[in-house]
């Protein structure tokens, strides 16, 4: 077991951002523990993915305990997972409203409390999570309610577990996002979407990483939502 190298884990890590975050912190010198539902195996070493539902009770203590059992520490937490459900808010069912509240919130919670006792036994660490500027700035063409519900709640959290941890190095920031150009989104959507940022155009997935990576190095920073929204959160 190497326990010289920082560890980071990263949900939500087969796709999209969550790749993008997997490479960049390698990139930085760490070692990625990666997990989502779907993700294989990885031939680089310090890459440790985990195959698991964020939402399911005890997926968040076995993916913390399998980076300790493989690498020994647990540096930063990437709550990078998340269900986003746009549809008007008598329309959704309970179905919806669970597997929304269980991936934004439970999978929140049981990944940071898992890596936050980590943390604490090395003497601090760094959580982020990813919100919407949605919980700011409402948007009449995008009815977002859970996603509001649930991000906002992560929002909140952020600046409480900052306070709570402030004197025991652990920092927690989050980022809140405008439409990043990923996967999820087709391509004939991409006009439509870019015309909800003042910017005139959607985020990519570098914008987002970069935005992780200062606030990785930032170490006066904590309890900071940072938006990388193409001015959303400003206005429209």
């Amino acid at each position: 077991m190497n326990t010289s190298h920082k560890v980071a884990v990263i949900t939500g890590a087969s796709q999209g951002i969550g790749a993008g975050l997997v490479t960049a912190y390698r990139k930085l010198g760490y070692a990625v523990v990666a997990t989502s539902r779907t993700i294989g195996e990885s031939d680089d070493p310090e890459v440790l993915t985990v195959r698991g539902d964020v939402a399911e009770p005890g997926v968040g203590a076995r993916v913390i305990e399998a980076a300790l059992a493989r690498f020994g520490r647990v540096d930063t937490l990437i709550n990078n997972a998340g269900v986003f459900i746009a549809k008007p808010f008598t329309d959704h069912t309970d179905d919806e409203f669970d597997l929304v509240t269980g991936v934004n919130l439970r999978g929140f919670f049981e990944f940071s409390r898992s890596a936050i006792i980590a943390m604490l036994a090395r003497d601090g660490g760094h959580v982020v999570n990813v919100s919407t500027s949605l919980v700011d700035h409402a948007n009449s063409q995008v009815p977002a309610a859970l996603a509001s519900l649930t991000k906002g709640g992560l929002n909140a959290v952020t600046r409480e577990l900052a306070i709570e941890y402030a004197t025991k190095g652990i920092r927690v920031n989050t980022v809140a996002l405008g439409i990043i150009r990923t996967p999820m989104h087709p391509a004939d959507t991409h006009e439509f979407l870019s015309g909800l940022h003042p910017v005139g155009q959607m985020g990519d997935i570098d914008d987002v990483v970069d935005a992780i990576l200062y606030l990785e190095n930032a170490r006066f920073v904590t309890g900071e939502i940072l938006h990388v929204d193409g001015g959303q959160s400003a206005g429209h």
